[in-house]
């Protein structure tokens, strides 16, 4: 454990034969966070401020680390469309016994959770939303400063480093630069020795607005003021295509609210899944 980046809990084998990481974490109503896409990212180090504020407050926290990603499999032949991870999250959801929850995603997690309540409205109690992807065309995300910026650094020939990452997260990620502790950088930065190119390279993830409204469940969405990687016009998209959302925009805040804003996200999060 030690010699972990981050810790490790338990492994599922699917039907496929990839295994799936995953930490497992309280006793009541199950909230499944799932994670962003980027170099490092896996269930704990984005929401290591978060889960133990829902498990400390009576609910059973399942963070996933997607496929591709954290201590998951990372299979360099095959494709990762959208359905790739909405199929091997339902699969890890089954084989650990939970058939409803609520589902915390941010980025590429709420482009995860939109497609999955969309594919398993039974399955979904809730949603929590932190700028998901899914509701734009994709040449947009690419008009954005911050996808530029992490374009730039992980495309290029230039190896990148601990301080090249620091530098992403601080100008691509947060408002504010001290949001960035070293801890999570050297993480992230471990645990980007472990992926492969491949995950980025064939990821697709298509344009859900016109589906929106076919989400029956509560929602709840945040955004922050200062978001560098999706395009504000998501947030009318998700307020007008989902009939029961609630939606908070947070000053001061990039693309990280969770841990920008821990304790309002945390205090906001608690109350929707307590009060709806």
């Amino acid at each position: 454990m030690s010699n972990k980046p981050v810790p490790e809990g338990r492994y599922v084998t699917l039907s496929s034969g990839y295994r799936m990481h995953l930490l497992d974490q309280g006793q009541g109503p199950v909230v499944v966070f799932l994670h962003g896409s980027g170099s490092g990212a896996c269930g704990h180090s984005n929401f290591k401020h978060n889960y133990p504020a829902l498990v400390e407050a009576g609910y059973r926290v399942v963070l996933i680390d997607l496929i591709g990603y954290g201590y998951s499999d990372k299979p360099a032949d095959i494709e990762y469309p959208l359905e790739l991870f909405i199929g091997t999250v339902k699969e890890t959801l089954d084989q650990i016994g939970v058939s409803r929850c609520t589902l915390i995603g941010n980025s590429l997690g709420g482009a995860i959770a939109i497609g999955f309540a969309l594919a398993h409205p039974a399955t979904v109690d809730k949603l929590v939303l932190m700028a998901p992807g899914g509701v734009e065309d994709q040449p947009e995300y690419f008009k954005m400063p911050g996808m530029a910026l992490m374009k730039d650094v992980f495309m290029s020939a230039e190896p990148v480093t601990a301080a090249r990452l620091k530098d992403f997260f601080v100008r691509g990620m947060v408002y504010d630069a001290a949001s960035v502790d070293d801890d999570t950088v050297n993480e992230r930065f471990e645990l980007m020795k472990l992926q492969n190119p491949q995950v980025v390279r064939t990821m697709k993830v298509p344009n859900m607005t016109e589906r929106l409204h076919e989400i029956q469940c509560p929602a709840l969405a945040f955004w922050g003021a200062y978001e560098q990687m999706m395009p504000e016009t998501g947030i009318l998209k998700l307020v007008h295509g989902i009939s029961k959302l609630r939606m908070i925009v947070v000053p001061r805040c990039g693309h990280w609210v969770m841990v920008e804003h821990r304790d309002l996200f945390n205090r906001m999060t608690l109350d929707f899944l307590r009060h709806g």
